[in-house]
């Protein structure tokens, strides 16, 4: 039976709830729990503070039957790398943290996050938006027309 999600826009004094759905994330996708900082919690509200303050950050969380399953973060893409090309040529958003619990996955709700982060990147200005993705979630994002970029890495350790 498909259940009603609602999405709707976070309010910051459920910055906590995000920030345990991005610590859950990252567990997800088989970082130790001893790799992630003990103070997590103050890391990620301290990062979504600045974010909304000068980012144009937004978060969005997936309701059914009125809990909380899942949510998502956006924001203007800072760069890694000074911006020489103008914003109405290229303006990216980024978005992070999609987290969804375990028991409600594969029911759309990963997709109808990012449909709606992507909308409100829209109205920010955005002409790109980029994402990192779990390889769980690949195929949610190629989906919804996302596509491997050239973007290359190299493990030091």
């Amino acid at each position: 039976m498909q259940q009603s999600i609602i999405i709707q826009e976070a309010k910051s004094e459920q910055d906590i709830l995000i920030a345990e759905h991005f610590y859950k994330m990252w567990l997800d996708i088989g970082i130790p729990q001893d790799a992630i900082e003990d103070d997590y919690q103050v890391i990620i509200i301290q990062f979504i503070e600045n974010a909304r303050q000068k980012l144009c950050y937004k978060s969005f969380l997936a309701e059914i039957d009125g809990v909380i399953v899942g949510s998502i973060s956006c924001q203007l893409y800072a760069g890694l790398y000074p911006s020489v090309i103008k914003s109405k040529y290229r303006q990216s958003g980024y978005i992070w943290g999609v987290y969804v619990e375990p028991e409600y996955r594969k029911q759309g709700i990963a997709n109808n996050l990012t449909n709606t982060a992507i909308e409100y990147l829209k109205t920010i200005g955005c002409t790109r938006v980029i994402l990192n993705a779990s390889p769980a979630g690949k195929s949610v994002y190629q989906s919804l027309g996302f596509v491997e970029s050239n973007a290359m890495h190299l493990d030091l350790d």
